[in-house]
């Protein structure tokens, strides 16, 4: 039998230097890096007087939820109906669900969890989705709260004109069951464009269409109260702008190598630092100026390129997967067998989806370990 994350190193809990022991490769989290993270932002949207909706898509952990709830969030955000039933399992009881949910089977579910919790909310932007909703909704204890989601440009998901914006937020508010409770208006292509002056001038274009959506939306008495999007690479711009009530921050409680890439602020500096890690462990350096680690496709995300070395070798190594259980550092002389290397994940939401558990350190300690409350939760 497979021995769990628990099973392997809860004794090392509490052991100074017990990090150095984990079985790898290992999900790390730098608890003091993270507890900044959630704090920084924290203090930001409140000088800001912006309100924040993390998106726990990048965590999917109801220990990291809670974190950010005490923080001052108004809520989370979940991209799957699968992440929000682990989330309301785990204690958290507002949250939004990013992503339509439209099979019969999907608004059963749906229905139900908003009978368990008092916070749900979801999007919609096809009016049969809307009909769906009402018709299941018939009878509940209270309106389901509906936001009307907005096509940024990428034809994903979302109404695609202030038109059809206002013909869905009639309709939302023709439905009894249903309540309109505002917009989404989520601009992912360009969170990760690396330099600021270049993302700034991107998000105005789209900010400048949002507002003719808000526009046509308040003209025909629908003004929204809840205008949510952003995230984390653009909610310097995004509070600047002053559209949006509420950001949908997520990738800041970790940071990964995509958003290490970019200049978030504007002046080179970091807000954020890197919390979340792969811990791995040199199996093999027979090869001159080679060596091969434990941790392959299986361990890191591989859609955002590859991970940064943040210690345990030359950062100027050249990193290359080399299948789904290895990879190699190449210009790394003097590694030998057993020596540990931290690597930061190219991007850390699929990375975390890999695992089962967090480990959660101090310095060299290991002090807690943490479920992926909502790992694998994709419907």
């Amino acid at each position: 039998m497979m021995a769990s994350d628990i099973d392997l190193h809860r004794r090392l809990i509490g052991q100074q230097g017990s990090r150095a022991a984990l079985n790898t490769p290992a999900l790390v989290i730098d608890r003091d890096a993270l507890d900044r993270n959630i704090a920084a932002m924290a203090a930001f949207a409140k000088a800001k007087g912006v309100g924040l909706r993390p998106h726990a898509k990048t965590h999917k952990s109801a220990d990291i939820a809670k974190l950010q709830l005490e923080a001052g969030a108004l809520g989370v955000c979940c991209a799957k109906l699968g992440e929000a039933e682990a989330l309301a399992k785990g204690g958290i009881e507002t949250m939004l669900i990013t992503s339509p949910v439209v099979t019969p089977q999907a608004i059963a579910r749906l229905a139900a969890l908003h009978a368990a919790i008092p916070g749900l909310a979801v999007v919609a932007d096809n009016p049969d989705n809307i009909d769906a909703m009402g018709a299941a909704f018939k009878g509940a204890v209270r309106p389901l709260p509906v936001l009307v989601d907005i096509d940024p440009g990428i034809h994903r998901t979302g109404v695609a004109s202030p038109e059809a914006a206002v013909a869905l937020a009639r309709k939302i508010t023709s439905a009894a069951s249903l309540s309109y409770a505002g917009v989404q208006f989520y601009c992912g292509a360009q969170q990760h464009i690396e330099s600021f002056a270049d993302r700034r001038a991107a998000i105005e274009e789209r900010t400048a269409y949002l507002r003719t959506v808000i526009d046509a939306l308040t003209a025909a008495d629908l003004a929204p109260a809840i205008v949510t999007g952003g995230g984390t690479g653009t909610h310097r711009i995004d509070a600047a702008l002053g559209v949006f009530t509420e950001l949908q921050v997520g990738s800041y409680v970790f940071m990964d190598k995509q958003y290490a890439d970019c200049d978030l602020a504007g002046d080179g500096a970091a807000p954020f630092e890197n919390a979340l890690l792969v811990d791995a462990h040199v199996i093999s350096a027979n090869a001159p100026g080679m060596a091969t680690l434990d941790a392959g496709f299986k361990a890191l995300s591989t859609d955002g390129g590859s991970p940064a070395i943040v210690e345990g070798a030359p950062k100027e190594c050249a990193f290359f997967f080399m299948g789904d259980e290895h990879s190699a550092l190449i210009g790394a002389h003097g590694l030998k067998v057993g020596d540990r290397v931290v690597l930061s994940p190219p991007h850390c939401d699929p990375t975390v989806n890999l695992y089962d558990a967090y480990h959660i350190v101090r310095g060299g300690t290991l002090i807690d370990i943490w479920p992926v409350t909502a790992r694998g939760r994709s419907r």
